[in-house]
């Protein structure tokens, strides 16, 4: 299950004409927003926490080399192990090794982007290793054979009726009606996938650097159970999911969990630091820690853009967004979705590779406005169009840009021109006639300006200027 080149046009077209998949959206991102609202309005310096967490983030990337090393030896300290691995493909080497080395022949993961970013299950299977998702939203889509589309929600655009039917044809089981016959029958089957795990494999939402510690977030348990029942976890990481102190996790939590699901706590916080010691009732032999870079160096590298690093994956910002409320996660083509995903995806997978997604966004500000760490969306997209733009001169030459040129001059002297701008309304009044429809609009128009009339109507030109009728006006009323 690979996955396919970005197309946002394309497939956000597509995802415009499905009603069903808009309902959804409407309803669990309202759902999503009014919580966030409402727990983040309970906290009186809710605005000093969101910058503090900024501070931090800001601080914490401009020094990410000394605090991952900081890391580094902390875990190894708590006697775990640690891995580097500088792409998807050497991070999959790595935990698939770990996998065959411990003679692993099924593995239980809970929900985790940075494996969904490196297609952890199509290399662990390949290698013959069963993975199976345990996450209830992971679990139906892995069913589905689909991708996430919603960081914190993977499962948002489907229904009810979408799962029953889903259920039905994988286990043979009859229709059912009620979401709590539908969980009971995923927990029967996931008890065992537990069990019988050789290796739990997680993700992280944050890595501590002065104890070591592993801190997953969740509402199931069911990353507690990957993470203590199987004998080896393996948590993947993104590098920039580092912080450097145990004491900024109390802000942090507070953050994360107001801003993605409007709780003032997460059901389940794990903290994991090492393998289970001799006093410990449960727990994994063996603990590793495999540090995910895979583009994200790339993008500290740059300043302009560097704070699309800060993010703690919350989601809040996917839920406020005017476009993805309307096309959904699988619009933009790759893990990440949203806005975080227009300026993420671009800078990971390379730019000529999502060259769309910056301009997925009417810079509205509206992800600025609820992101817990303050991320200016708005700059960071516009300094991505500079860079999209940039880089189609370099592939494609300078004729495209002088096209350009050549057009903003040509209008600007129609529009400076009182005589030449009379004498090309009328004649634009007559060309387009072949295509003006019954109430004045222009609903069709041949290439380049179909790629306006494909989703919307025209304004047709008056036969008649603003200038005319304002004389004709005056000469009326005196």
């Amino acid at each position: 299950m690979g996955f396919e080149k970005v197309r946002f046009e394309k497939d956000s077209a597509r995802a415009l004409e499905d009603k069903k998949l808009q309902h959804a959206l409407v309803n669990v991102t309202n759902r999503f927003r009014s919580a966030r609202n409402k727990a983040s309005g309970e906290v009186a310096d809710w605005e000093t926490l969101r910058a503090r967490g900024r501070d931090i983030k800001k601080e914490t990337i401009a020094n990410l080399d000394k605090y991952l090393c900081e890391l580094e030896e902390s875990v190894r300290r708590a006697g775990g192990h640690v891995h580097w691995a500088g792409d998807a493909d050497e991070a999959c080497r790595i935990i698939v090794d770990i996998a065959i080395r411990n003679d692993v022949k099924s593995a239980v993961k809970s929900k985790s982007m940075a494996t969904e970013e490196i297609e952890l299950n199509a290399n662990l299977e390949r290698a013959g290793i069963r993975a199976v998702e345990t996450d209830l939203g992971e679990y139906i889509i892995q069913l589905a054979g689909e991708h996430p589309s919603h960081i914190i929600a993977p499962a948002i655009h489907k229904t009810k009726d979408d799962i029953s039917k889903l259920f039905s044809e994988k286990f043979g089981i009859p229709y059912l009606s009620e979401p709590e016959e539908l969980t009971k029958v995923a927990r029967e089957k996931l008890r065992g996938e537990f069990l019988n795990a050789g290796m739990g494999i997680s993700g992280a939402n944050f890595g501590v650097a002065d104890t070591g510690t592993i801190v997953i977030v969740e509402n199931e348990g069911n990353a507690r159970l990957t993470t203590t029942v199987p004998p080896v976890h393996v948590a993947l990481m993104g590098i920039e999911k580092t912080i450097p102190r145990y004491e900024d996790l109390s802000l942090f939590l507070t953050l994360l969990a107001r801003s993605a699901t409007g709780q003032k706590s997460s059901t389940y916080v794990s903290f994991i630091t090492g393998p289970r010691r001799e006093t410990d009732i449960d727990g994994p032999e063996e603990f590793h820690l495999v540090l995910l870079d895979n583009g994200r160096s790339r993008i500290l590298a740059s300043e302009e853009t560097r704070e699309s690093l800060y993010c703690i994956r919350c989601g809040a910002c996917l839920n406020n967004c005017p476009v993805y409320r309307q096309v959904g996660g699988h619009s933009y083509g790759w893990v990440y979705s949203g806005p975080i995903g227009a300026i993420i995806n671009p800078q990971l997978m390379g730019i000529d590779s999502a060259p769309e997604l910056p301009f997925a966004s009417s810079l509205c500000g509206a992800c600025r406005d609820v992101c817990p760490v303050k991320i200016d969306f708005p700059r960071v997209l516009l300094e991505l169009r500079h860079k999209v733009v940039e880089s189609k001169k370099e592939n494609y030459g300078a004729g495209g840009a002088m096209i350009e040129k050549i057009s903003v001059r040509l209008w600007r002297y129609i529009v400076t021109s009182k005589n030449f701008y009379n004498l090309t309304s009328k004649i634009s009044y007559y060309l387009q006639l072949p295509w003006r429809s019954g109430n004045g609009s222009l609903r069709s128009l041949p290439f380049p300006f179909s790629k306006w009339t494909d989703e919307r109507d025209f304004p047709a030109i008056a036969k008649t200027s603003f200038r005319e009728r304002w004389k004709k006006i005056k000469q009326e009323t005196g």
